[in-house]
């Protein structure tokens, strides 16, 4: 099949790269890619035309394409000129976009939102949330350890001795354990935090301290994910973070609920008891923070305590989350395509869609 692959208009990523495109070809498909769509991931034009890629501008990508691939967004050139029953691979934040649903559904190409695959085995080389979240985990450390005032490790002088930074994260997700991992390898003691009672031997593993409070509601068809607390479950955890954040150099925070709104967990009371010069990374703030004080893409000086947010940390680390995303978009692609078609035999295929109704597409 024709494969096209868009420059992406909302992040600095490609969503397909030269090694990856060399791999499609082997396997059959002829792949155009728009002018500099990985100039940005540091994959110029020269790398994919050494693999056998064809570049054009973006209305030919379009034209010619049976199938789209982009990281984020959709745009409506691409939705009004792709030709009918294209498919269409991104990311498109769908469950807090819904807006985006209607959209996809009233245009005649057939859309897939990698961000909706399934928290399942047979998907996780598809998983395009986890490959960029622990990206961003490990950027969230190194982000912290820039802007921290102290020092992360011991460090023992004939001048005294430095104590190691006390490093708080919040969430022991894909982000969380990652940024975990990331600090205890710099030597910071750790401690972490998480509703779900399942995370504390992941998070133990790695060196640090589960602190918990108990009577969370956990759900085992979640996905792996948090749900929403009970009130009085609230009113425990703020005091818990409360307590643990003021005593922390840098509290990273990773809570997010998929289609709602992130938890608050850091009130202004909370930043205002912090030392001064400690650090805050909410990686978050897309979906509302889970700090008071934090803004998305921004940092914010309170009480001498930096507050940074930014969901999209990875986007840092353009050239790995490139490869990352490409990958998982091979495994994704090879998995639905069936004799030359998509296949709808699997969840993978069902739980991704957004597009017109499976029956007039199939």
């Amino acid at each position: 099949m024709q494969l096209g692959i868009l420059k992406c208009t909302e992040e600095p990523l490609v969503a397909i790269v030269p090694k990856v495109a060399a791999k499609l070809k082997k396997i059959g498909h002829e792949i155009v890619i728009e002018k500099d769509a990985g100039k940005a991931a540091f994959f110029d034009d020269a790398a994919f035309e050494a693999e056998g890629v064809e570049v054009a501008d973006r209305a030919s990508v379009i034209a010619k394409s049976e199938i789209l691939v982009t990281v984020s967004g959709a745009d409506q050139d691409v939705l009004k000129a792709a030709r009918p029953r294209t498919i269409l691979i991104g990311k498109f934040n769908i469950l807090n976009a819904p807006e985006m649903i209607e959209t996809f559904r009233n245009s005649a190409l057939r859309v897939f939102s990698l961000d909706k695959v399934p928290r399942s085995s047979i998907a996780q080389s598809m998983d395009v949330l986890s490959s960029l979240t622990s990206l961003a985990g490990y950027k969230a450390v190194i982000k912290a350890a820039e802007e921290f005032s102290g020092y992360f490790p011991m460090m023992t002088t004939a001048a005294g001795t430095i104590p190691p930074a006390k490093v708080l994260v919040l969430g022991a997700g894909v982000a969380g354990l990652q940024a975990i991992a990331t600090a205890k390898r710099l030597g910071a003691v750790v401690e972490a935090f998480d509703v779900r009672s399942a995370v504390k031997e992941e998070v133990e593993s790695l060196g640090a301290k589960f602190v918990e409070v108990t009577g969370a509601d956990e759900d085992s068809q979640a996905g792996g994910y948090a749900v929403e607390q009970t009130a009085e479950y609230f009113k425990k955890q703020k005091e818990l973070i409360h307590d643990r954040a003021s005593k922390a150099d840098i509290v990273i925070s990773t809570a997010n609920i998929p289609g709602k709104k992130a938890p608050l967990l850091i009130e202004k009371s909370t930043v205002a008891s912090m030392q001064q010069g400690s650090v805050i990374i909410d990686m978050a703030t897309a979906s509302g923070g889970n700090c008071e004080v934090a803004e998305d893409g921004k940092m914010i000086h309170y009480n001498q305590v930096k507050i940074i947010g930014d969901s999209k940390l990875y986007n840092q680390l353009t050239k790995e989350a490139s490869i990352l995303f490409a990958n998982n978009v091979f495994n994704f692609v090879t998995f639905i395509l069936k004799d030359g078609d998509v296949s709808f035999e699997h969840e993978i295929a069902l739980e991704t869609y957004f597009g017109r109704p499976i029956d007039s597409v199939a």
